[in-house]
């Protein structure tokens, strides 16, 4: 097997033979001694208990020694049953990293400190004091800043130890490597935006903050790509790279930062038109668990060399490793664009309105999104948006509302707002609008740029918004998104539907009381069929938030035990231990793991 390569994993072989001798069988002959035993016989250690598999060991270098060495591997990875089924030992690891709960075995938190307290002599080699102690927080503040998000409904009830805040690769990799040798979990922070837990902290360990890692690195336009750490913001980014006339075209939350825009493979308004993240990593370079660095693959835009290690970590929220390093490829900014409004009389309306654009081959138009009556209210009771003056105001009419973006000559802009307006017109719009100066732009867009931050100026104190987002085929839009609002409205409690609807992903977002048990149940519930919904319609539980803590049993449920199977055999052989951002994605068994 792959993972018994090296003489260094010969230890991790002695773990699985000590597996067999604890069920009791004996299906490897050790020693002469051992085989002249009678085989009801147990031996015994010298403190009167079970002796431990070493003690049995012959010496390296000896004959039997590589005969027990090519029995393993006829045993293991020949695949022979011996007695009992060895499948399970590959769904989530040698037992050696498992508690008696089948749960990862962590560091406690007092040798959590002291490992805090190996990491600081390590740095202290090339750092001086001051530097550590600004790398380095325990701070309670700081570490509940990192412990929880009021973005999501998915957060741990514990806390990480400490806030590492790595300056560069060679910090990652001292930091992995400490974290490897004590078992101490490492979970990634970035700009803190995720909505699903991905930043939580379930079973204590470092949280490392990748902020300062905000690096450009290189620019090269000829080959429209860039370089970049992850702690770069996407948005600075492309204020950066404006004077080249390229820029990385996706369009997540402006706090978003590149190492949780890879970590999500996220994506925003312009999907429809550009795609998502995966589409946009060339490479990353990656700090593995064990502290060994990879670089997935070298800087052309198209490679059929071998598999495709980028795509492995793309979307995989940092458990199989910390990416340091990223090269994205650049698109070409649209030499005009434009924007415009449609209003309908409800949202199946509005949704079979803008799956008949997608099918018309509006070559120009590069995002199609939708915001909900309530959505279109909150904006309103918000104070609406400036308008192209930026002193007044403009309210918005409180009906299911599609927003879109249009790019090409300012000639075809023309001709595709006018194809829209025709398909609108002909799906009963009321109010059309469209702009193609910056100011006027922006001041249309402005109410789907700030839609989220005003349901959260508008909530009422002491309730929480429960946000999540699935995607399903084009030709079921319309009914889900129709379903799903009126069993939200019949909670009554605030709630919106909103989403990137030109490639089928819409947001639900409900407001509730927390503290109340009933309340947060039924909201949980009304989610919950949400996601039923969207795989029945053959869609994903998740178009772009990823899974994080929330959708565990969601990803179980959509993806089936092979496609489990296969993910949680990759994450044994990179992290075999379960130390990068444990909890998240999948658990190490079925039902397993906790918050």
């Amino acid at each position: 097997m792959r993972q018994f390569r090296r003489s260094s994993d010969i230890p991790k072989l002695f773990q699985y033979f000590q597996l067999v001798r604890q069920h009791g069988r004996r299906y490897l002959s050790v020693s002469k001694q051992r085989q002249n035993q009678p085989q009801s016989q147990t031996p015994k250690s010298s403190n009167g208990g079970s002796s431990s598999f070493q003690e049995f060991m012959p010496k390296p270098g000896s004959g039997s020694s590589i005969s027990i060495i090519l029995a393993a591997l006829i045993v293991f990875a020949g695949g022979i049953k011996v007695g009992f089924d060895l499948k399970q030992y590959f769904d989530h690891g040698a037992s050696s990293v498992l508690d008696t709960k089948g749960e990862p075995r962590y560091a406690p938190q007092t040798t959590m400190l002291v490992a805090l307290e190996e990491l600081k002599r390590l740095l202290a080699k090339d750092s001086s004091a001051d530097e550590i102690e600004d790398m380095i927080s325990v701070d309670d503040e700081i570490i509940q800043q990192h412990a929880y998000s009021e973005w999501s409904t998915s957060n741990s009830t514990n806390k990480p130890v400490a806030v590492i805040y790595p300056r560069s690769t060679e910090d990652v990799v001292v930091i992995a490597k400490l974290c490897s040798k004590y078992k101490v979990p490492m979970v990634p922070y970035g700009a803190g935006s995720s909505v699903e837990g991905q930043f939580s902290a379930p079973y204590s360990g470092f949280t490392m903050d990748f902020s300062r890692m905000d690096q450009i690195l290189a620019v090269h336009e000829d080959d429209m790509d860039v370089v970049v750490q992850p702690g770069v913001n996407w948005m600075y980014l492309n204020k950066k790279l404006a004077s080249t006339g390229l820029f990385l075209p996706l369009d997540p939350s402006p706090t978003a930062l590149i190492g949780g825009m890879i970590n999500t493979n996220c994506s925003g308004t312009n999907a429809m038109r550009y795609g998502t993240m995966k589409d946009w990593v060339i490479n990353v370079t990656v700090v593995l668990p064990d502290g060994s660095v990879l670089k997935t693959r070298r800087r052309p835009r198209k490679s059929s060399a071998g598999y495709d290690l980028t795509k492995l970590f793309v979307g995989s929220e940092g458990t199989l490793g910390f990416v340091t390093e990223a090269t994205l490829k650049l698109a070409v900014v649209p030499k005009s664009t434009g924007v415009a409004t449609c209003s309908f009389r409800d949202v199946k309306t509005a949704s079979a309105a803008a799956v008949k654009m997608m099918r018309e081959g509006i070559i120009g138009l590069a995002a199609l999104e939708l915001m909900d009556q309530a959505q279109m209210s909150v904006i309103n009771k918000n104070g609406g948006t400036l308008t192209k003056d930026g002193k007044t105001r403009k309210l918005w009419p409180e009906q299911p509302t599609l927003f879109l973006k249009f790019s090409g000559t300012d000639k075809s802009i023309v001709e595709d707002v006018q194809r829209v307006k025709d398909i609108a017109k002909s799906f009963g719009a009321t109010k059309l609008e469209h702009a193609t100066g910056d100011k006027e732009k922006d001041a249309i867009w402005a109410a789907r740029k700030e839609a989220l931050f005003a349901m959260v100026a508008q909530r009422d104190e002491g309730t929480e918004i429960w946000s999540t987002d699935v995607a399903v085929p084009l030709s079921r839009l319309a009914e889900i998104i129709e379903v799903s609002q009126q069993e939200s409205s019949s909670l009554g409690l605030w709630s919106t539907v909103m989403g990137h609807v030109g490639d089928g992903n819409f947001h639900q977002s409900v407001c509730y009381h927390p503290d109340d048990p009933e309340e947060t149940a039924k909201v949980a519930d009304c989610v919950h069929k949400m996601m039923d919904r969207a795989m029945e319609f053959e869609g994903t539980v998740s178009g772009e938030h990823a899974i994080g803590l929330g959708k565990k049993p969601e990803l179980e449920k959509e993806v089936g035990p092979g496609s489990m199977q296969v993910m949680r055999t990759i994450k044994n052989a990179l992290d075999p231990s379960w130390l990068m951002n444990p909890g998240k994605v999948f658990d190490h068994t079925v039902g397993a793991g906790h918050q």
